[in-house]
């Protein structure tokens, strides 16, 4: 059987396992894996670079995936207010989805700042060697969207359609059954930034010696800006098959928006970083 196939019949389900009181979720399972492959990616990377130590390392992951899951959560609760506010106790219900990558982003950021300053080490080296992690614990935590059956795009009579349960599809899209796999896109996506970025640190080691075993800054730099805008470049493009609920602005839905703030950022600082090194010169 084809995995065209395999998403065209099979029926997934939210529940992995059910314990009676216990239940173990598949989205809970693929989370941790996704935590688990990030950070051996990082660690494998950090071991060349040797820009801070392992317990360092581990203390920067533990709190990294704290504070980014609390972020990508309010981020959500933000976006969803009117829901939450009318069910205050799904704000706990993790399991069942809602963490929003942009919230992650943003307060992952704020982390690295912080720690790179505790660390006295570069700030742009740092997230240049998390972001890899980051990027390949994303493409496996879009699966768990997939067992939920959530973020789905619209209806369609591709070979690899996904079939979507009455009960979690939209009230205008009632009537079909097969919908995008927008997160098998995504995944496929962040596996081929992730396969970029682990390019660009394998040409990056080639050129510096052991004795440095640093990332200079303006590769760091590169290395980090480059994931921000190829993800957000994703992001933006599949943003147009979804047909989850989200407030839309200039007839942009908001996740494309903040798509576009990150780009646009980025080039901005990139562009005039470029010319202040050309003026030193």
């Amino acid at each position: 059987m084809s995995i065209f196939n395999f998403l065209h019949t099979f029926q997934p389900q939210a529940i992995l396992l059910n314990l009676g009181l216990i239940k173990i979720h598949w989205y809970g399972l693929i989370m941790v894996l996704a935590i688990i492959f990030g950070y051996l990616t990082v660690k494998k990377i950090n071991k060349y670079y040797k820009l801070i130590t392992n317990n360092q390392l581990l203390d920067l992951c533990f709190y990294l995936v704290i504070f980014c899951i609390l972020g990508a959560r309010l981020y959500d609760v933000l976006l969803e207010l009117p829901h939450y506010l009318q069910s205050p106790l799904d704000i706990f219900k993790i399991w069942q989805g809602g963490l929003a990558i942009h919230g992650s982003i943003i307060v992952g950021i704020l982390t690295v700042l912080y720690f790179a300053k505790k660390y006295k080490t570069n700030f742009w080296q740092l997230g240049s060697i998390l972001v890899p992690g980051l990027v390949i614990g994303q493409a496996i935590g879009r699966w768990g969207n997939y067992f939920n059956q959530e973020l789905f795009g619209r209806p369609t009579n591709l070979a690899w359609g996904i079939p979507i349960e009455l009960a979690k599809r939209p009230l205008d899209y009632l009537e079909f059954t097969y919908f995008q796999p927008t997160f098998l896109y995504e995944s496929l996506g962040c596996l081929i930034i992730f396969c970029f970025l682990i390019l660009f640190h394998y040409l990056n080691l080639k050129k510096i010696t052991l004795a440095e075993s640093r990332v200079a800054d303006s590769a760091g730099k590169s290395i980090l800006i480059f994931y921000l805008i190829a993800y957000s470049i994703l992001r933006f493009s599949l943003e147009f098959i979804k047909i989850d609920q989200t407030p839309t602005y200039f007839g942009l839905r908001w996740p494309q928006i903040m798509s576009l703030i990150i780009i646009i950022s980025c080039l901005t600082y990139f562009i005039i970083s470029l010319l202040k090194r050309r003026k030193e010169v």
